[in-house]
C-alpha cells in the first residue's frame, strides 16, 4: 500500500470536503413565462381559450430553446393556454406539468419551487402574474404586470445557494 506524505493527504482531503460542499449547495434555473398567444375568444368559447396557431409555434420555439437543460418541474395554471405553452418542452423532457392555482399566494407557491433543491424549473403564467413570481424569488420589485400584447419575454432567475440573479431574453 503506497504511503503518502501528511501534507498531500491533507491537501486531497480538503479538496475532497470542498467539492462535496459545493456540490450540496442549491443550484436552480428559474425560467418564467407568460403564456404564448392565445386565440381570440368568440361567443361560442369559453374564458379558457386555447392557443392560437401563433402561440402554439412560440411554445414550439420555447421547447427548442430550452429543450437541453435539464429540467427538475415544469409548472402551470390549469388553463389551457399556460398548459399549452408547457406541454411540448413537457413533452420532449418527459416530465409532467405540475398545476398551481394563480389564485395561490405567492409565497406559498414560491416556497414550493424553492424547495426543489437542484435542476431547471419551468414557470408558466400570466400577464398579472409573471411580474410577481419574479419579484418575489428576487426579493425585490423588478417587474410591474406585463402588457396584455407580450408574449416573447422570457425571465432567467438563476439561484446559487442562498443568492439570486435575474435577466431577462426575448423568444
Amino acid at each position: 500500500m503506497p504511503v503518502f506524505p501528511k501534507q498531500t493527504l491533507s491537501s486531497v482531503l480538503t479538496i475532497s470536503f470542498l467539492l462535496i460542499l459545493l456540490s450540496s449547495c442549491s443550484r436552480n434555473t428559474y425560467y418564467i413565462v407568460r403564456h404564448a398567444e392565445k386565440a381570440t375568444a368568440n361567443a361560442n368559447m369559453s374564458s379558457d381559450v386555447p392557443l392560437s396557431a401563433e402561440g402554439e409555434q412560440r411554445a414550439q420555439n420555447l421547447k427548442t430553446l430550452l429543450q437541453d437543460k435539464s429540467f427538475a418541474a415544469i409548472f402551470s395554471t390549469p388553463y389551457i393556454r399556460t398548459q399549452s405553452t408547457a406541454k411540448p418542452l413537457s413533452e420532449a423532457e418527459g416530465v409532467t406539468i405540475q398545476l398551481y392555482s394563480p389564485r395561490d399566494t405567492v409565497d406559498k407557491f414560491i416556497d414550493r419551487v424553492k424547495a426543489i433543491q437542484k435542476g431547471d424549473v419551468l414557470l408558466v403564467g400570466h400577464s398579472n402574474t409573471v411580474d410577481d413570481l419574479v419579484n418575489k424569488m428576487m426579493g425585490q420589485s423588478l417587474l410591474t404586470d406585463l402588457a396584455e400584447t407580450e408574449y416573447d419575454n422570457l425571465f432567467i432567475v438563476k439561484r446559487k445557494g442562498k443568492k439570486y440573479s435575474f435577466e431577462r431574453k426575448k423568444y
